[in-house]
């Protein structure tokens, strides 16, 4: 009697293009989202950690939340986030005024100054998108707690971060260079590719 040996080869599911169109679709979706809920400027921050928090949500589960989630974390966000919005606004008012003071000749440092300006701006995008990344891991909230686990990683993680500023960077250029309503879709692919950068660090030591 032959006896006969089923293989145990394990085939990886494949992705199509409608699988990437769809990731891409959703994505872009996310973006006019946060772009809607930040409307009244003072709720970018919470708009952000919802939009921060569906992503860890869509990587760990492999499902969006569902709206009623959102909706609860956004609220529940927005206590602490509209400080944090009023902060992080004043200080990109400050670095922009700096920049185009440097770059019309206004004030005295010429390009050196104009070049150390442009490497402080992206050091403190990508340690900004980093803390959005942090807060998405615990449902949208806990903004400061975050900022200080960021303030440790990062010296621990140059690369990560130096790549999260590379993301930010390059997602300000695009912004600047497309259309205004393409912006939105901009910010859901930058908040993602920061979740991949973010993904990739070593696994912290017990």
């Amino acid at each position: 009697m032959s006896t006969r040996t089923a293989s145990t080869d394990v085939v990886p599911a494949r992705t199509d293009w409608r699988d990437t169109l769809r990731e891409a679709s959703d994505l872009a979706l996310l973006g006019f989202a946060v772009a809607a809920a930040a409307l009244p400027v003072l709720t970018l921050a919470p708009a952000v950690a919802t939009a921060s928090a569906a992503l860890h949500d869509r990587t760990v589960t492999g499902s969006w939340p569902d709206a009623r989630t959102s909706l609860t974390r956004f609220g529940r966000a927005l206590p602490a986030g509209l400080a944090v919005s009023a902060a992080a606004l004043a200080a990109a008012a400050v670095l922009a005024a700096d920049l185009l003071a440097l770059a019309g000749g206004r004030v005295p440092g010429g390009g050196p100054a104009l070049a150390l300006t442009a490497v402080v701006v992206a050091v403190l995008l990508g340690y900004a998108g980093l803390v959005a990344v942090a807060v998405g891991r615990t449902g949208g909230r806990g903004w400061r707690a975050a900022a200080r686990r960021v303030a440790r990683a990062c010296p621990k993680r140059p690369g990560v971060w130096a790549a999260a500023s590379g993301v930010c960077m390059l997602a300000v250029l695009l912004a600047v260079l497309v259309t205004p309503v393409a912006v939105p879709i901009l910010g859901g692919y930058a908040l993602a590719a920061l979740h991949a950068v973010d993904a990739r660090r070593p696994p912290e030591p017990s």
